[in-house]
């Protein structure tokens, strides 16, 4: 099993900026992947960003230069850092990781990011 909590969530001005924080614990070691998603109410979770165990980074195009993801290994944390925030940034944010092996996905409870113009 894998915990993941998220934290860094807030309340930011347009053009601002903003740190998330995904703290896993449990079993880690087999997680190949880490993600972040987001999602507005009515609407399906989009992908944002995606850390593979390999280095492989990768973007959503609508995030694509101003969100970094990033892990530090030695916490088991993974984070997002957010900058040019505008208001179609506002979602509940989720931290995910995958397993290959047995098959598993691991969400996080969410972080609310409210963006105001």
């Amino acid at each position: 099993q894998v915990q993941l909590v998220e934290s860094g969530g807030g309340l930011v001005q347009a053009g601002g900026s903003l740190r998330l924080s995904c703290a896993a614990s449990g079993v880690v070691s087999d997680i190949r992947s880490m993600s972040w998603y987001r999602q507005t109410p009515g609407k399906q979770r989009e992908f944002i960003a995606a850390f593979i165990v390999d280095g492989t980074l990768t973007y959503a195009d609508s995030v694509k230069g101003r969100f970094t993801i990033s892990r530090d290994s030695g916490k088991n944390t993974l984070y997002l850092h957010m900058n040019s925030l505008i208001p179609e940034d506002t979602a509940v944010y989720y931290c995910n990781a995958f397993r290959p092996r047995p098959r598993a996905t691991y969400w996080g409870q969410g972080t609310q990011v409210t963006v105001s113009s």
